[in-house]
């Protein structure tokens, strides 16, 4: 119902520029992608179901056909469990599109039994931080080349308890265990997923800010770390016990006038996405289409350098530098 959900209300067209988004054959990043494409994007639809994507793009093709200046969608295969797939995608991408003024990071994976992606990491801190990290740094320098550019993590609510085992008590990212090995609770590892985002959106704003920007801008690339709201997706796909589907059905009953649908959570990614106003910020952490602040461990320095110096190893980021204009 979403009875109280936010909604952007900006007017601004994107004829003549390139989004790219991942994870966005259902839910909140289809809707997303289909009202991009109306104001007049290119999308690039970067997913990991190249055929389930195809029939999604079909179906935001005909929902725009007679909307005029609607623009295009195109689907390119990004599995973001694999960091080989995100290397290949990103390539692709950067063969295909001259430009890309918007990036938007929404793939996620939520709550599932522990496993491993292709690299042996955790899936959720896998694919929810690491896989986007890389795509991220590997297509930053076409971004800045593109400025004013953005890019908007799609991040929720949960990182405010993003905090696992020995690093509990402290409220910081568990460094002692980042591969969850020696403990692992579904949703602990989500919240830390989650908190990761937040995290490396305020460090890769931080370091942006030491590029060239146009002058009626923050920074050349803006970024936007956001809370979707409560929405029913896929995401809890692997929740399917008898406990989680108890839980489930008393946690809807309850929260049903403030459950959003996928059009009403993707509300916030449009905003960070093409608000005016949101252009002249970047850091900042979002929730109904406004500037709310994430928790205090959220906006700890030291824990998000440190988070990105050890994404950094972990991807094998290797001699790419992502500040440098391609």
């Amino acid at each position: 119902m979403g009875l109280f959900a936010g909604k952007c209300r900006s007017t601004a067209r994107l004829d003549g520029k390139t989004a790219v988004i991942t994870g966005c054959n259902t839910g909140i990043g289809k809707a997303t992608a289909l009202h991009l494409c109306k104001i007049g994007a290119r999308v690039v639809m970067a997913c990991r179901d190249v055929q389930k994507a195809e029939e999604a793009a079909a179906e935001i093709r005909a929902g725009v056909a007679e909307t005029a200046g609607a623009g295009q969608l195109v689907v390119r295969r990004l599995d973001l469990a694999h960091l080989q797939s995100v290397r290949e995608c990103a390539r692709d991408i950067l063969e295909s599109e001259a430009k890309i003024h918007i990036l938007i990071n929404n793939a996620g994976v939520m709550a599932c039994p522990r496993m491993e992606t292709e690299d042996g990491l955790e899936l959720q801190l896998g694919v929810n931080h690491f896989g986007h990290f890389l795509f991220t740094c590997l297509l930053l320098p076409r971004l800045i080349q593109s400025a004013p550019a953005r890019i908007v993590n799609v991040s929720s609510l949960a990182h405010a308890s993003g905090r696992l085992g020995p690093a509990a008590a402290a409220g910081r990212i568990n460094f002692d265990d980042l591969n969850s090995e020696r403990s692992y609770q579904p949703f602990k590892a989500y919240q830390q997923s989650k908190l990761a985002n937040v995290l490396f959106t305020k460090e890769l704003a931080r370091r942006l800010r030491a590029v060239p920007a146009p002058a009626d801008a923050p920074a050349a690339v803006t970024v936007y770390s956001l809370h979707p709201g409560i929405v029913k997706t896929e995401l809890g796909r692997h929740l399917d016990g008898l406990y989680f589907k108890g839980a489930r059905v008393a946690v809807g009953l309850l929260l049903r006038p403030y459950m959003k649908n996928a059009e009403q959570g993707a509300q916030t990614s449009i905003h960070c996405a093409i608000d005016e106003q949101a252009g002249k910020e970047t850091g900042l952490y979002y929730s109904d289409c406004k500037v709310k602040r994430p928790h205090p461990r959220a906006e700890d320095e030291e824990v998000a350098k440190r988070l990105w110096e050890e994404s950094v190893k972990i991807v094998k980021l290797g001699d790419v530098d992502p500040f440098k204009p391609a």
